[in-house]
């Protein structure tokens, strides 16, 4: 009787566990394989940051995936709008209060 008590009860916390989760949150999985060592080398980095293996892989694969999308990006110009960007492009920048002060600085690392 006591193991059918016990089920009865983990069964009751389960659902209890997945009702609490909140609405609109569902998480869906990803499968892949996954050399021993690159996964020993993806854990250790994940301790570092204070993450959690899923978590740290999918932070960095958000972050690919945006740079991917954002280097995608494509601007239309008319002739005379791409003649003038290139011109800007193409000319050496100004001097000014900043660049000056930029350039008066060390570097960190001197």
């Amino acid at each position: 009787m006591a193991i059918a008590e016990s089920r009865t009860k983990n069964v009751s916390t389960r659902k209890t566990r997945t009702a609490a989760k909140p609405a609109g949150k569902t998480r869906a999985t990803l499968n892949m394989r996954i050399q021993p060592d690159l996964r020993i080398l993806i854990d250790r980095a994940a301790e570092v940051a204070g993450q959690n293996r899923t978590d740290f892989v999918l932070d960095a694969a958000r972050k690919a995936a945006q740079t991917t999308l954002l280097d995608q990006v494509h601007l239309q110009l008319s002739p005379a709008a791409f003649k003038a960007f290139v011109q800007r492009l193409d000319a050496p920048p100004q001097p000014n209060q900043r660049l000056q002060k930029s350039l008066q600085m060390l570097a960190p690392w001197e």
